[in-house]
């Protein structure tokens, strides 16, 4: 059974940080492509960062390239995103994604919400 499973969220205050993690099963983690997307409030969903199956590459949305870090531990099964200098229009739901030309998993959200 595929499963991934976000963790990490929560309430910070504005210029804090957060590390959100995705704890991935079901399927061979090493193989994907794995994305964070997220869901601001009332908008649409869109991406927010995504690294290659072996870490190589990674792409970032303007919005938050140099303030966000994806990366992953193969090992472990697990993607993380580290949020620095959080801002309230950081604030939706956050999506884990694994894709491969085969097939698309997401997670269950987790709530991110960035507020003083």
């Amino acid at each position: 059974q595929v499963q991934l499973v976000e963790s990490g969220g929560g309430l910070v205050q504005p210029g804090g940080s957060l590390r959100l993690s995705c704890a991935a099963s079901g399927f061979t983690f090493s193989r994907y492509t794995m994305s964070w997307y997220r869901r601001p409030p009332g908008k649409e969903r869109e991406l927010v960062a995504r690294i290659t199956s072996t870490g190589g590459t990674t792409n970032y949305a303007n919005s938050v390239k140099g303030r966000f870090t994806i990366s992953r531990d193969n090992a472990k099964n697990t993607v993380y995103v580290q949020m620095n200098s959080l801002k309230p229009k950081d604030t939706a739901e956050y999506y884990c994604n694994a894709r491969n030309p085969y097939n698309d998993y997401w997670g269950q959200g987790t709530q991110v919400t960035v507020s003083s």
